[in-house]
């Protein structure tokens, strides 16, 4: 059964201080971050810091993630060298552009895992999709979970995507409107987490609030985070209240005892209510923990 993940906070891998104030937070997943959050001439030190915090922070029930470099760069075999040793939950991948770079990386893993004994696929992958070559071939990104069963969730990077694209970056988010809805609809075909992009106002609540429920109303299952204030609103957005559970398990109740008597469709408050009704109830209930 795959993690829950509503938010995803990515902490400097430079900085011992913030890796601790993260894994402190609550937060589903922490992303210890070796990519844009660090300076060149800090990689090296980002690479030991993230090593001994693995092995040293107590993430509490955090999911302790690592983003790399990406699998072209010349800093990502230094990055795997560094971190895999200390055993992260997950290694998070920018910039994935196709199938041979998930294998690349999946590879990697595999080797360490042999190599100390650990629990085959016990190390998760994250694709993140940020390049418009990259949702171009969404199609065989998601398809290899099926040679690539640690492969657990695609990301929709907005940011660089517009950048790669020469894009305007607008607060509507039209210029990334196509690929938002790709790589939620492939994650979904392929039975992956689908992961949103940032909120990169970070003093912006009621934008975040915002963004995550329109995100979670396209069926993403999560969001990324740049600071620990936008955790619990995040969080609270992808958890059904308790008047949506108790709407949800009143369906599928109602469902259910129709089935046991033979009746096909029933009526609840005005309501037609068949199988669409009834799995988008199991997936509330689900996202409660309930399901």
């Amino acid at each position: 059964m795959m993690r829950v993940r509503r938010a995803l906070l990515f902490m400097p891998g430079d900085s011992r201080r913030k890796i601790e104030k993260g894994a402190a937070g609550g937060v589903d997943s922490v992303i210890m971050d070796l990519e844009d959050g660090v300076a060149i001439s800090q990689k090296d030190a980002a690479r030991r810091e993230i090593a001994q915090a693995l092995g040293e922070v107590d993430f509490r029930r955090s999911e302790k993630l690592v983003r790399v470099n990406p699998a072209g760069s010349p800093l990502f075999a230094d990055d795997l060298d560094a971190v895999l040793p200390a055993r992260p939950e997950g290694i998070v991948l920018p910039k994935v552009e196709s199938a041979e770079d998930v294998a690349v990386v999946d590879s990697r893993i595999r080797a360490e895992e042999t190599a100390h004994g650990w629990t085959p696929d016990g190390i998760a992958l994250i694709a993140i999709v940020e390049t418009a070559m990259g949702v171009v071939n969404l199609r065989e990104i998601a398809a290899s979970v099926r040679d690539t069963p640690r492969l657990q969730a695609l990301v929709f990077g907005a940011e660089d995507l517009a950048g790669d694209m020469g894009a305007v970056r607008t607060a509507e988010g039209w210029e990334g409107l196509y690929a938002r809805g790709a790589v939620v609809l492939h994650a979904k075909a392929f039975g992956l987490d689908a992961i949103d992009t940032v909120h990169i106002d970070f003093n912006d609540e009621a934008g975040l609030t915002a963004q995550a429920r329109r995100a979670l109303e396209m069926g993403y299952t999560g969001k990324l985070a740049i600071h620990p204030r936008q955790v619990e609103p995040i969080q609270r957005a992808f958890t059904p209240s308790a008047n949506e559970v108790a709407a949800a398990r009143r369906l599928v109740e109602a469902h259910a005892a129709a089935q046991a008597a033979g009746i096909g469709a029933i009526q609840i408050d005005g309501r037609m209510i068949d199988m669409p009704l009834i799995r988008a109830a199991e997936r509330v209930l689900a996202r409660a923990g309930q399901g």
